[in-house]
């Protein structure tokens, strides 16, 4: 071997090792946003409803950390307890609001909290009722019951999405879906990383290590498909969007005004195709693209960008278009710019939905 053959050996090698350093590093690092993801925890502060206090004085607020991932009504257990000689008779049925807008049981908490208060409050002030449910506004639940079912059905959703049929979640014995259940309940990362391969959802290839990718074919990552066309098409992603419409403009999170109807929150549970094309890489901006056109089209503006006169005005007269003030998901206010791949590894719930809430200055008509 001549020496410039070997100094071409060793530059591969020292490639290839610095290759495998990153893909190793970029794993941790995902492990550890995972990690954060599931130990995230939003400080409550819960009075009692006055309409509920049946003792003299009304007791003080009940402080709890709620996990971003769980739900309100897995919290009854540490509360109920608390207040239990201030109640009245009766019957419960249990219900929470914030600043008298009745929460949604079904939402994991996390996403109640970035969905409703654009300025974060900590601690998060609510109430629990005991009494008068408002079946007009909210479906019935019944405990933990009522919230499982609805995991495993979304769990279900999710599996439909991505697979095309949800044989894996049906197959799975009783103990294995308690389980998982369970892990999810007790915020057990480690058990439910054991149980959810089971499921075979399947990864996502990650843009930040698609060279690793390469070089490594030990990288773990599902290999995608190519269609003709030369795109490549990894994945359907199961995705709930909350748009959070605002007709009044602010320039800070804190003048956003409170909310008073579910009616001012479009909801849409529908999945991304996850396109990518040779050397472009598929962004949260895409994915957002192709879920709200009419904000992020060629003349919508997202927050913190320039425009012309000419965008806004035209001479015929016709509507501004809407702006995009804000994203968030897990507590975390994205980046459009950030790969799309990264955030569905990292930041999706367990039942496999990627959970986005989007703040948007509604167009004036």
């Amino acid at each position: 071997m001549t020496s410039q053959e070997t100094a071409s050996f060793l530059k591969g090698e020292v490639f290839f090792c610095e290759a495998e350093r990153e893909g190793v590093t970029r794993k941790r690092m995902a492990k550890e946003a995972v990690k954060y993801v599931w130990e995230g925890a939003i400080p409550l502060q819960i009075y009692l409803h006055k309409s509920d206090v049946a003792s003299h004085p009304a007791p003080p607020p009940a402080l709890v950390l709620a996990p971003r991932i769980g739900y309100l009504p897995l919290l009854i257990p540490l509360i109920k307890p608390y207040f239990k000689d201030s109640l009245p008779p009766g019957e419960d049925s249990i219900w929470f609001d914030y600043k008298g807008f009745p929460l949604k049981w079904y939402i994991p908490t996390g996403v109640l909290f970035d969905l409703l208060c654009a300025e974060p409050e900590r601690p998060w002030n609510l109430t629990i009722h005991f009494r008068g449910y408002p079946s007009n506004i909210l479906i019935p639940c019944e405990g933990e019951d009522s919230v499982k079912w609805n995991f495993v059905n979304s769990l279900k959703e999710a599996q439909y999405i991505i697979n095309g049929n949800c044989k894996n979640v049906m197959n799975m014995s009783q103990s294995d879906q308690e389980d998982l259940w369970t892990s999810v309940m007790n915020g057990d990362l480690d058990a439910y990383t054991r149980l959810s391969p089971k499921l075979k959802m399947g990864t996502v290839e990650d843009e930040f290590s698609r060279t690793t990718s390469l070089s490594s074919p030990q990288s773990g990552q599902v290999v995608a498909e190519t269609d003709v066309a030369g795109q490549v098409k990894t994945a359907r992603i199961p995705v709930r969007l909350y748009v959070r419409s605002i007709n009044k403009d602010f320039e800070n999170l804190e003048d956003v005004l409170e909310i008073d109807t579910w009616d001012d929150i479009s909801y849409l549970n529908r999945p991304v195709e996850f396109l990518r094309e040779e050397g472009k890489c598929f962004t949260l901006r895409d994915a957002i693209e192709s879920l709200l056109p009419e904000f992020m089209g060629d003349r919508a503006q997202t927050s913190g960008e320039e425009r012309s006169m000419d965008d806004t005005e035209e001479a015929d007269g016709s509507r501004e278009t809407g702006e995009i003030k804000l994203v968030r998901i897990q507590g975390i206010e994205m980046k459009l710019e950030i790969p799309f791949s990264w955030v569905v590894n990292n930041l999706m719930n367990p039942e496999f939905y990627l959970h986005i809430c989007v703040l948007v200055k509604a167009p004036q008509r």
